[in-house]
């Protein structure tokens, strides 16, 4: 009798402990990914708003060089550096987070479509390595899209 039950009686005694150390670790794991998410955002921001726009920006010599073998000029230059500006800007806002990623995923396809065609293809795997990120962010944070058309629709 006490070889059926034992094992009955162990499984029964174990179930809830394991179910309750998943509800412990549950909302850790989330805080964790929330937060590795958050900093992965804030690194994007900071890149895009230092590194990126910046130069574009201050008119550097490099990003003018290279805007003027692109054929845009200062216009297309300094139209892309207030777009990616921008887009690290609306990083930090939640509301924001998912459409300035999604955004910032498009500027890099036109930037790789640029570094194949007019640079051939020097450092092209730059902007697909930031659509990584950026699509990962977007995907997270979609439910956020929701609460931005209930903004912009309480104002038409």
């Amino acid at each position: 009798m006490s070889e059926t039950t034992a094992p009955v009686a162990h499984a029964a005694s174990t179930a809830p402990v394991t179910s309750a150390v998943a509800e412990r670790e549950t909302p850790r794991g989330r805080r964790a990914a929330r937060l590795a998410l958050r900093t992965v955002q804030v690194l994007l921001a900071l890149f895009y708003a230092v590194a990126s726009a910046l130069p574009k920006l201050i008119a550097h010599p490099s990003a003018v060089e290279s805007f003027d073998r692109i054929g845009w000029g200062t216009a297309g230059m300094y139209t892309i550096g207030t777009l990616e500006l921008a887009g690290a800007v609306a990083l930090l806002i939640p509301v924001l987070q998912s459409v300035a990623a999604t955004a910032l995923s498009g500027l890099m396809v036109g930037a790789f479509i640029v570094q194949l065609t007019v640079f051939h293809g020097q450092y092209a795997m730059t902007p697909l390595i930031l659509i990584v990120p950026l699509a990962l962010i977007a995907r997270a944070r979609r439910e956020q899209n929701a609460r931005l058309w209930a903004l912009l629709g309480r104002r038409a």
